[in-house]
This record gives C-alpha cells, structure tokens and sequence, in this order.
C-alpha cells in the first residue's frame, strides 16, 4: 500500500521489487525476459503471431521488415509540460518508454503480411511462402 504521509513513502513500487528481484535471479544473458510476451501458432499456410501490447495505441505501434527481419516496436510517448500543468500527483508510476523484438521471417511471404490491433492484442498473419518450383528454360546456340 502507498503511504500518503511524505516521508514514509517507499522509494519503489512492488512492481520495481519484483522486477529488480528477476534482474538479479536471471541475469541478462541466462534469459532475460522479453519486452512484451508472444503466442506465435502454425496454421498450415500461415503463421499467426499474437503479442500481448496493453496500454499502447495503434499509432504508438510500428513495424518494420528489413532483410527477412520484422521488427514490432511499441512507444509511450512523453506527455508535454502543457498537458501536466495544473495536476499534482502524489504518486506517479506510469512510464514513457518502449518494448521492441524482432523475429526472423525467412520463408515467409513479406508482401502478404496483415496486422490487426485490437484491445491490446497485436495480431499478424504471416503467410508462407509456396515450395520454390525450379525453373527451367531453353538456351537458344548463337
């Protein structure tokens, strides 16, 4: 519970405990856990990717595919000094920040990639690409 009274107020939240407790039990490089969590399922032709994004806009979301790379990055932007004027806060835990992961798309059909955004949830439809048909052709003697 937050105390009302200034000088016994806690320097951090529980949620700033418990994420400080995961950074010490699991190390950075023993499985840090992600920015956001995802369900990614194979539905034959297509794969379904579902990353759990609450809080966040369909505008604060942006994907970039680069070099069979697709990056999802989520931003909270800084609300301005104007907006704040006139409110006093006691406490305030909600941060400006970001969460971004990439995830490798090789074998998938780039131009055919759908994205929805609904009640926090991100869903992106990843169609595979078809088996590669070798080409063959006639080679006219000159």
């Amino acid at each position: 519970m937050y105390s009302m009274i200034p000088f016994g107020r806690m320097n951090h939240s529980w949620n700033d405990l418990l994420e400080e407790f995961e950074r010490t039990v699991m190390p950075a490089n023993r499985g840090q856990l992600p920015g956001f969590r995802t369900d990614i399922q194979d539905k034959g032709d297509h794969y379904l990717l579902e990353a759990e994004l609450p809080g966040f806009q369909k505008g604060d979301i942006d994907l970039h595919l680069q070099d069979n790379v697709l990056t999802i990055t989520a931003k909270h932007e800084e609300v301005t000094k104007e907006q704040n004027e006139g409110k006093t806060y006691v406490c305030r835990e909600r941060r400006v920040g970001s969460v971004s992961r990439s995830f490798d798309v090789s074998g998938i059909d780039e131009a055919n990639i759908q994205a929805t955004y609904d009640q926090g949830i991100l869903t992106l439809t990843l169609p595979k690409q078809g088996p590669e048909v070798p080409q063959s052709r006639k080679i006219a003697i000159q």
